[in-house]
Order: structure tokens, then C-alpha cells, then sequence
């Protein structure tokens, strides 16, 4: 089964807490504190993997989740650092964001790209240890990991694309060219999936060359198999638009070439201007010469070359593979894709959520005045309100952040009760 389209999740590790510890050593009597800091929890790291060509291996796993850091430890030991999560995935994929669909990143060289950073470890309370308090009883939690939904997709990297109907000889003609081995058969759609193959030019040289296969009129629309692999055209830097020249489907070569270039348009104006050598196969049944005649005047007509050719009898390859492989020289690299979503705007995404993140919230219950918010909730998770520091702390982030004032804008006297994440106290101010 060929998958080139999936949607996964994607989640690293959270960073390990702080340790609140207190140097202990026989003939030390004040050690000190000296609680370790948290590890960094692990990256979700994406890599190519040059051996696959289909996203299959993601159709029953599409959760990943990167270790966390363990906690700081006594004696300045820092926790160690989760476990990266290593994802592989064919090249030329493309990362995008499910919603917005933009890209984040282009897997179409032998690299890596983080796309969840694992949260920061927290600092151990010897980091908060000054002159007027020596003993401080309370560290910092680790940050939490970054996590995302993730859409691949996967646009093979070939120089060459075949296009053309079904059962024009699209399998045969690379059978032949190259040391590919597709599904080859006299019906339509026999080929269900893309298939790559090299094409040695001489000398060390070559290029790779893919059966697009499942074009008919209306692809671009959804018809037929061609919508879900045109995608796979778009890197290409040459098309070799097959046709059957000796209409042995009952069509017109003319009109099929006028057909497939409309699909093409349709989908993409770009694609469109791709260049195309028109490759009139099947040559060894042509019955009729007036077709080669009018196909040849198409081609001069749109400014392509044209080539007459049998995958059958080999007649034309040659010739072929060497007007392919001089196209090749005068046009660029294939295409790679630039991200659409930038350190800046992901910068200005994180802004907002952090925004958001800050907001507190103030309800009235039963005479009790709740409180909560995402961040009060990180911040009473580091708290141990049984020391006097960090009450003293705790009473200062409230006034700080507002908490205080919004107390009193929802209604709160002295003596009333306030609850924050199970932690209760008497309102006096």
C-alpha cells in the first residue's frame, strides 16, 4: 500500500524539576543547599531515511513522545536528559501545519529538522540562595515539552516525470530505461503507486525518473487516482508527456496531450510551465501515420520537443535518454521547498499563547472565591506552602500578577475564603 499523506501528533519531553535538598557532610554543619537542576526533556527530531518511499510505516503509529528529564538530585547532580525522539520519513517529504497548511520544513536532503523542543529543566533551590536567605526550601519544575499535530506529505524527488493517460506505456517506457521493475499489465490503473528508477546517461551519470501514474480528465478535480499523485510532479524538473500513438485505446494523441496539459494547469500554474518533451510511444503498432504526422505539428505548435519511440522493441530510447539527460543540463536544481512559518511568526504564535497562558480567572462559588489559570497552575505546582519564604513568595507573585486586584473586583472582603488548586486561606488585605 502506498501512503504519501498523514497526519501525526507529536510530543517532547517535559524538563525535570529541580531538587530542594541540604549539603549534609559529617564537620559541616551548615552546608547549604544544594539541590541539582532538572534535565532538558527530549527533541522530536525528524531525519530522512534514503530507503523509503512511502509514508506506510505511519499508518498504525502517528503518536510520538519524547522522554522527560529526570529530577535534579542532591549534591549539585543534574538530572539527566530525556531521550530524543528520532522520526524517519522518506525524502521530500514536506512537514506542514494540519490548519493553516503551511510549511514548516523540507525533508529533501540528508538532514534533521526539530519540530517539538523538549521543555527546560528546572533550577535546584541552590540557585536561590542569597544573604538574607540562606535556607530556601522550594526550586523550580521543569518547563513543559512542545506539542503539535504534524501533516506529511510526501512530494518524491525525481528529475523525470512520466505523465500521461493509463496504458499509454508509462511502466513500460521506465521498465525499459531504467532498472525499475513496476506492475506492468494491459488494463487501466495497474500502477497504484508512483515508482522511481536511475537512469544511467554514460560516464557516471544519470538521472531518477518516476511513473506518475492515474491521470485521466478530472484529476485535478479528485477523478480517477491522478489528484492523489500529482503532488509527486511538482519537484520534477522535466516531464516526458507519453502518448499512444498508435490510439490503440480508441483515443486521439493530439487531444490526450491537450487534456493532460489542462489537468495540469488546473492543479498548478506552475506545473504547468514545467518543460515537457512529448514522447509518442508505442511506434511498433501505429497503423495509421497521419497520427505521428499530427502529433509531431502539436509539438511544434507548443514548443516541445518530440520523440517517436516503442517500449516494446526499444526503437527510440536511446535517443531518448540522451535528449532527456541535454534538457537536464539547461535546467536547475530540483526544487526545494522554503518553510512558510519562520522563527519570527512561530516567535509571534508562542507570544500569543503565552498571552493567553497568563490570563487568570476569578469565579464565585457557594461564598468561595476559585481561582485559576495555566500559569497559577506551574506556579502552585513549585510551591511548598508549609515554609515561611515561599508563603512570603506566594502572597508576592499574587499582588504582582494582579491576582489580588481581581479579587477584589469580583467582590472578595476580609474573612472570605479563596481556594487556588487545593491550597485554601482567609482573605485579609
Amino acid at each position: 500500500m502506498f501512503i504519501d499523506q498523514i497526519e501525526i501528533s507529536v510530543k517532547a519531553g517535559d524538563g525535570g524539576n529541580g531538587a530542594v535538598t541540604f549539603h549534609r557532610e559529617k564537620y559541616v554543619p551548615a552546608g547549604g543547599p544544594d539541590g541539582g537542576d532538572g534535565g532538558r526533556g527530549g527533541n522530536i527530531v525528524f531525519r530522512v531515511d534514503e530507503g523509503s518511499n512511502t509514508l506506510l510505516a505511519f499508518r498504525y503509529h502517528r503518536k510520538f513522545e519524547a522522554g522527560r528529564g529526570e529530577d535534579g538530585k542532591g549534591d549539585k547532580m543534574h538530572g539527566k536528559n530525556g531521550q530524543d525522539v528520532v522520526i524517519l520519513v522518506p525524502p521530500g517529504t514536506l512537514l506542514r501545519d494540519p490548519e493553516s497548511k503551511k510549511i514548516l520544513f523540507d525533508m529533501s536532503r540528508d538532514r534533521e529538522f526539530i519540530a517539538a523542543k523538549g521543555g527546560r529543566g528546572g533550577w535546584g533551590n541552590r540557585h536561590f540562595a542569597t544573604p538574607t536567605r540562606q535556607i530556601p526550601r522550594f526550586a523550580k519544575s521543569g518547563t513543559k515539552g512542545e506539542e503539535k499535530n504534524v501533516l506529511l506529505e510526501l512530494k518524491m524527488i525525481a528529475d523525470v516525470g512520466l505523465i500521461g493517460f493509463p496504458n499509454v506505456g508509462k511502466s513500460s517506457l521506465l521498465s525499459r530505461i531504467s532498472k525499475a521493475r513496476p506492475k506492468i499489465a494491459d488494463y487501466h490503473f495497474t500502477t497504484l503507486s508512483p515508482n522511481l528508477g536511475v537512469v544511467e546517461v554514460g560516464e557516471g551519470r544519470g538521472f531518477v525518473a518516476a511513473d506518475i501514474p492515474g491521470l485521466i480528465e478530472g484529476a485535478s478535480e479528485g477523478l480517477g487516482l491522478g489528484h492523489d499523485f500529482l503532488r509527486h510532479t511538482d519537484r520534477c524538473r522535466l516531464l516526458l508527456h507519453v502518448v499512444d500513438l498508435s490510439g490503440s485505446e480508441g483515443r486521439d494523441p493530439v487531444e490526450d496531450i491537450a487534456v493532460i496539459d489542462r489537468e495540469l494547469a488546473r492543479y498548478s500554474a506552475e506545473l504547468a510551465t514545467h518543460p515537457q518533451i512529448i514522447v509518442a510511444n508505442k511506434a511498433d503498432a501505429v497503423e495509421d501515420e497521419r497520427n505521428w504526422e499530427r502529433v509531431k505539428a502539436e509539438a511544434e505548435k507548443l514548443g516541445r520537443p518530440v520523440i517517436r519511440v516503442s517500449a516494446a522493441t526499444g526503437e527510440g530510447l536511446s535517443d531518448l535518454i540522451r535528449l532527456a539527460a541535454l534538457e537536464l543540463e539547461k535546467l536547475p536544481p530540483v526544487k526545494e521547498f522554503e518553510p512558510e512559518i519562520t522563527a519570527e511568526t512561530e516567535a509571534a504564535r508562542k507570544a500569543l499563547e503565552a498571552a493567553d497562558e497568563k490570563e487568570t480567572f476569578v469565579r464565585r462559588e457557594n461564598g468561595i472565591f476559585t481561582v485559576s489559570g495555566k500559569w497559577l497552575s506551574n506556579f502552585m505546582a513549585q510551591l511548598n506552602l508549609n515554609d515561611y519564604d515561599q508563603l512570603n513568595r506566594f502572597q508576592q507573585v499574587l499582588e504582582k500578577n494582579g491576582v489580588i486586584a481581581l479579587l477584589r473586583e469580583a467582590g472578595v472582603r476580609d474573612g472570605d475564603t479563596v481556594e487556588i488548586y487545593g491550597f485554601s486561606f482567609d482573605f485579609y488585605y
